[in-house]
């Protein structure tokens, strides 16, 4: 038994060996295919390049060549577009003027503002749609920003080294250009750490399009914080309706100035659902058993120096501090 172990052992090895000089052998030859191959899509896409470059280069308004800094710029990957995949073939601003006029025609598909006017967003988009498709980008159509007239470019920048949209210190300052509302929300007391650089705006929202409200990651508001705090998933025995429902229901998620994201103070968020007796009953202000009891005037009076328990410290969250979900036997989301 131990001579069959060692033959096959040794068989075994033998096996590999010469698998892995075989391999080596069939390997040696890519690394020169693909150096031709890379060289001759690189020779391509620079000459078709070469065609705008002679003319657009770093003494533009807009610096050109630093588009090779880029990943659009990586001329060995057959996958790299050039000039002409996302601005078209534009033969006629090549060739020039006809009838002698000093501006040329505008190129196909044109970006930016400038010497000439911008190409429609929908148009833009395409272009760009053309190579990032799929993923992300699958609910584009339709999505609150395809409908508001936003072209990718008006986020991202294609030219420069850097986009800031794709990195997390300067992504929020690129979505506040047109949210200003929730830029003046991050700067509230309670806030998200935004401006900390821990958390960023696609870190719940998915900008291309989503299947969930206000272009959330998720399918609803609630799925998405669950991202984070997981801890107020649950399952618990005794659950809070709203909580299921949506956080953004009791929270203010881009920033308040009531802790934790409130938006207002207890108990008057909670009496917002909870009007019965148990809780609205009493007034929220000065104690109001002076008044509701027929007290004479003066003593009511001096009850009104006496605040209402309702409203005490953490107010309902005294006895109600489970207010995400419970498992406590006695129920009302009490301490576990």
């Amino acid at each position: 038994m131990k001579h069959l172990r060692k033959l096959l052992a040794t068989c075994f090895l033998l096996g590999s060996v010469f698998a892995s000089g075989h391999s080596w052998a069939a390997d040696a030859t890519l690394p020169a295919m693909g150096e031709q191959s890379a060289k001759a899509v690189a020779t391509e896409a620079l000459a078709k390049d070469a065609l705008c470059t002679k003319c657009h280069d770093e003494t533009e308004t807009a610096p050109i060549l630093s588009l090779y800094q880029t990943k659009h710029g990586v001329r060995g990957d057959a996958r790299t577009p050039t000039c002409q995949s996302c601005h078209g073939d534009s033969a006629t601003h090549l060739k020039g003027a006809s009838d002698g006029a000093k501006t040329r025609p505008a190129p196909d598909f044109v970006f930016k503002k400038g010497v000439y006017a911008a190409t429609g967003d929908k148009e833009r988009a395409t272009q760009c749609l053309a190579c990032h498709k799929g993923g992300m980008r699958n609910n584009w159509d339709g999505a609150a920003h395809q409908n508001n007239g936003v072209a990718c470019n008006d986020c991202h920048v294609v030219h420069r080294p850097k986009d800031n949209v794709l990195s997390k210190t300067t992504q929020p300052q690129v979505c506040f250009a047109c949210h200003k509302e929730q830029r003046a929300d991050s700067k509230k007391i309670s806030h998200h750490p935004i401006e900390e650089g821990k958390v960023v705006c696609s870190d719940c929202h998915n900008p291309h399009g989503s299947t969930g409200p206000k272009l959330m990651k998720k399918n609803t508001v609630t799925e998405t914080c669950y991202q984070c705090h997981a801890e107020k998933r649950g399952p618990f025995l005794f659950e809070h309706q709203p909580v299921v429902e949506d956080c953004a229901n009791c929270h203010s998620p881009h920033g308040s100035n009531i802790t934790p994201l409130l938006k207002s103070r207890a108990p008057f968020l909670c009496q917002e659902c909870h009007d019965g007796t148990h809780a609205s009953g009493t007034a929220a202000g000065p104690n109001a058993a002076g008044y509701q009891g027929g007290l004479s005037n003066k003593t009511a009076a001096n009850s009104a120096a006496y605040p209402s328990q309702n409203v005490g410290g953490r107010s309902c969250m005294n006895c109600h501090s489970q207010v995400h979900g419970s498992n406590s036997p006695a129920g009302g989301y009490l301490q576990r």
